[in-house]
């Protein structure tokens, strides 16, 4: 017999895993140049055969942030990664996540309070 305590995942917890899931695995392909450029959101919940407002609103429900939120986090913790762990330029490493240099540099800067160059150093 099975544990009675035992918590049964609900589908909005079983989306929000599958999700983050695709999301890390989605990232390591857009790193590793096996998939030119991130995709939509709209693009991921069609691969995950959810409609596009219905996965919104799920990760919504769940974690009380946009999906889009969680994809920006994912991509900021892979560009912490690579510029404390290899010597690639901060140019390179916007390049490899698909992004403009200026823009990137912005966008990082706008979720860690630092540029990029500023996080290397201070890491």
């Amino acid at each position: 017999m099975e544990n009675e305590n035992q918590a049964i995942p609900t589908r909005g917890a079983e989306i929000k895993a599958i999700y983050l899931e695709f999301l890390d695995r989605h990232i390591t392909a857009v790193v590793s140049g096996e998939v030119d450029d991130f995709m939509e959101i709209n693009q991921i919940a069609d691969h995950l055969c959810v409609s596009h407002k219905h996965l919104t609103d799920t990760i919504q429900r769940e974690t009380g942030n946009h999906p889009c939120y969680h994809y920006d986090l994912k991509i900021i913790d892979t560009a912490k990664e690579l510029l404390l762990e290899t010597n690639k330029s901060v140019a390179e490493i916007a390049r490899i996540l698909t992004y403009d240099p200026s823009n990137f540099t912005k966008f990082f800067k706008k979720f860690v309070g630092f540029t990029p160059g500023q996080f290397r150093k201070r890491c």
